[in-house]
C-alpha cells in the first residue's frame, strides 16, 4: 500500500471510530432533551442518524475498498466488486440523506425564526416527519439509481444537486444571520428601555439560539462539501483526470467524512442542553467504571 492510501484509511479508520461514538452519544442526549421541540428533535435526530450511519457504514467500507484497491488483480475479485457496490450505496444513501436533511434544518429555522407568529400553522410535526421520511426515500433511490447510471452522468448529477443545496443553504443562512442580528438589535433597544422580557422574549431568544446553530451545522457541511463538488466538476470537465485529480479525490471524499464527527460538535457547542446532557451522560459512565 502507498503512502497516500495509508494516510487516507488510517484518516478514515479514526474518523469512522469519532463519528459513530459522538453520534451514539448526541442520539442519546437529544431524545433525553426535553427543551427541544419535537419538529427540531426530529431533523437533529435524522441528522444525527444519518452521520451515525456514514461512521458506522461507510467510512468502514470505504478502509476496505482502498486497502483491496492496494492489492494486486482486483478487478477480478468478487469480494471487491461486493464492497465497492456496498459502499457506494451506503455513502449515497447517508451523504444525501445528510445533504437534504441539513437543508430542511436551516429552512425550518429560518421559518422558525423569520415567521415565528405563524410557525405552528406552517410547521407541523406531521409535515416534518412526511419531509424526513421522503429525504430518506429520495435518498435511496438517488444511492440505487447510482449502480446502473453510467459514472459520468452521474457525476454531472451530483454537482448539480450539490451546487443547488450550496445555494440554498447560503440563502437560508444568510436570511438566519440577517433575521437574527434584527431580533439582536430589538433585545438591545428594549434593555435600554429597561423593558420586562414577557415569554415571546424568551422565546425569540430561544430560536436564536437554535437558528445560529444551524447555521454554524450549515456553514461547516459546505465547506466540508465544496472542496469535493469541485474536484468532481474537474473530472466531469476532463476527458482523462490527471492521477493528481484522482488523489485530491480521496482526501476531499475524506473531508466530506469528517463532517460526520463535527455535527456532534456543533451541538453541544451550541446548544447548552445538549452539552449538559453529554457531559452527565459521560459523567454516570465513569463513576459506574470506577
Amino acid at each position: 500500500m502507498d503512502s497516500l492510501h495509508l494516510v487516507v484509511c488510517l484518516l478514515n479508520a479514526f474518523l469512522s471510530y469519532t463519528a459513530t461514538m459522538l453520534n451514539i452519544v448526541t442520539i442519546h442526549a437529544i431524545r433525553k432533551t426535553p427543551s427541544l421541540s419535537k419538529n427540531l428533535k426530529t431533523l437533529l435526530l435524522s441528522l444525527a442518524v444519518s452521520d451515525l450511519g456514514v461512521g458506522l457504514v461507510a467510512q468502514p467500507l470505504y478502509v476496505a475498498r482502498l486497502i483491496m484497491e492496494s492489492q494486486l488483480n482486483i478487478e477480478t475479485s468478487k469480494t471487491y466488486n461486493a464492497i465497492c457496490i456496498a459502499f457506494l450505496v451506503s455513502a449515497n444513501l447517508f451523504g444525501f440523506a445528510t445533504l437534504f436533511l441539513v437543508i430542511a434544518l436551516c429552512a425550518e429555522r429560518f421559518i422558525a425564526i423569520h415567521y415565528y407568529v405563524r410557525y405552528q400553522e406552517l410547521v407541523t410535526h406531521k409535515r416534518v416527519v412526511a419531509l424526513v421520511v421522503s429525504t430518506w426515500v429520495l435518498s435511496g433511490l438517488f444511492s440505487l439509481t447510482r449502480l446502473w447510471i453510467p459514472k459520468s452522468i452521474m457525476y454531472v448529477v451530483f454537482v448539480i444537486i450539490d451546487l443547488a443545496c450550496v445555494i440554498a443553504a447560503t440563502f437560508f443562512s444568510v436570511r438566519i444571520y440577517l433575521s437574527v442580528r434584527l431580533h439582536v438589535n430589538e433585545m438591545q433597544v428594549l434593555q435600554l428601555q429597561h423593558a420586562p422580557q414577557n415569554a415571546q422574549m424568551v422565546n425569540v431568544l430561544r430560536m436564536r439560539k437554535f437558528a445560529m446553530m444551524s447555521v454554524y451545522v450549515c456553514l461547516v457541511y459546505t465547506v466540508c462539501l465544496l472542496p469535493q463538488t469541485c474536484t468532481l466538476f474537474a473530472i466531469v470537465f476532463t476527458s482523462t483526470p490527471s492521477n493528481g485529480i484522482k488523489h485530491l479525490f480521496l482526501y476531499t471524499t475524506t473531508l466530506v467524512f469528517l463532517n460526520s464527527s463535527l455535527n456532534p460538535v456543533i451541538y453541544c457547542w451550541k446548544m447548552k442542553h445538549i452539552r449538559h446532557t453529554i457531559i452527565g451522560l459521560i459523567r454516570n459512565a465513569f463513576t459506574k467504571q470506577n
